[in-house]
C-alpha cells in the first residue's frame, strides 16, 4: 500500500469560505456559478488570473458556451469584475476580480438588496436586444460603472440607449456622450431627459436638417419621449 504523503495533501489545498458555502443561495447563486467562482480562484491561484471559458469548462461539467454565459452573468449580478492592468512596466492585461463577491458576502446584512435588482437585470437584457447580440465584458464594465460609479439611475441609462436608437447612432461611445451630457446639464431624471430630448429633435426639425439616412420603425421610442 502506498504510503499518502501528507505534504502533497497540504499543498494541495486551497482557501474557501465558510460563510460562501454556507449562504451563498442567499446571495443569489446557483451551484454551477459557485464552482465557476472558486475555479476562478484556483485559477489566480496558479497565476492565470484571466482564464478563457475553454479553461473552466475543461474542470466543471458545463459547456464553454456555458461557461462564458455564467461568467457574463455574474459580471451582470455585481459578484465578478474584470480589472484592467495598464501599469507602464507591463503590458495592457484584464484579470477577473472576486472583491465583488467578498463585499456581498461580508455585507452585514446579505439579505438586504442595495438596487433594484430587476431593473438592473433589465437594463443588459434591453442592451442585447438592441444590440442583438451578448454584450462583450468590458460593455458590462460600462453599464456596472454607470450604475455604480457615475450613481446613475437605471431608468436614465436605459433613457440614454432609446436616445442613440433614435438618433440612429448605436453604440457605447455615443449612449455615454448622451449620459454625461445629461449629467452636466444636472439631469437626473427620465422626465428631465425627455423634455431635453423633445426640445433637441424639435430644434433640429426647425433647423429643416435633411436626414438622408432609411428610415426605421422608431414608434417604441416616440412612446418613451411621449411618456408611458
Amino acid at each position: 500500500m502506498t504510503k499518502i504523503n501528507y505534504q502533497d495533501i497540504i499543498q494541495d489545498q486551497m482557501p474557501v469560505s465558510k460563510k460562501l458555502l454556507t449562504t451563498y443561495y442567499k446571495l443569489g447563486l446557483h451551484e454551477t456559478e459557485l464552482i465557476l467562482l472558486l475555479q476562478l480562484s484556483r485559477f489566480a491561484d496558479e497565476g492565470n488570473h484571466f482564464p478563457t471559458p475553454f479553461e473552466l469548462a475543461q474542470s466543471g461539467s458545463f459547456s464553454e458556451e456555458q461557461a462564458a454565459s455564467m461568467l457574463r452573468k455574474l459580471v451582470q449580478k455585481g459578484f465578478l469584475s474584470i480589472e484592467k492592468n495598464d501599469s507602464e512596466k507591463t503590458p495592457i492585461s484584464e484579470s477577473y476580480s472576486l472583491e465583488p463577491l467578498l463585499e456581498k458576502l461580508y455585507d452585514e446584512d446579505v439579505s438586504v438588496i442595495t438596487r433594484d435588482e430587476e431593473n438592473i437585470g433589465n437594463i443588459f437584457i434591453l442592451f442585447e436586444q438592441e444590440f442583438g447580440r451578448p454584450l462583450s465584458p468590458f460593455e458590462i464594465e460600462t453599464i456596472n460603472s454607470w450604475l455604480d460609479q457615475d450613481s446613475l439611475e437605471p431608468s436614465l441609462i436605459k433613457a440614454g440607449l432609446r436616445e442613440s436608437v433614435l438618433m440612429g447612432k448605436l453604440n457605447f461611445k455615443y449612449i455615454d456622450r448622451i449620459l454625461r451630457e445629461w449629467k452636466k446639464k444636472g439631469i437626473h431624471t427620465v422626465q428631465d431627459a425627455r423634455k431635453a430630448s423633445q426640445q433637441f429633435h424639435q430644434g433640429r426639425a426647425n433647423d429643416n436638417n435633411t436626414n438622408t439616412r432609411p428610415k426605421r420603425d422608431t414608434s417604441f421610442y416616440y412612446n418613451w419621449l411621449e411618456g408611458d
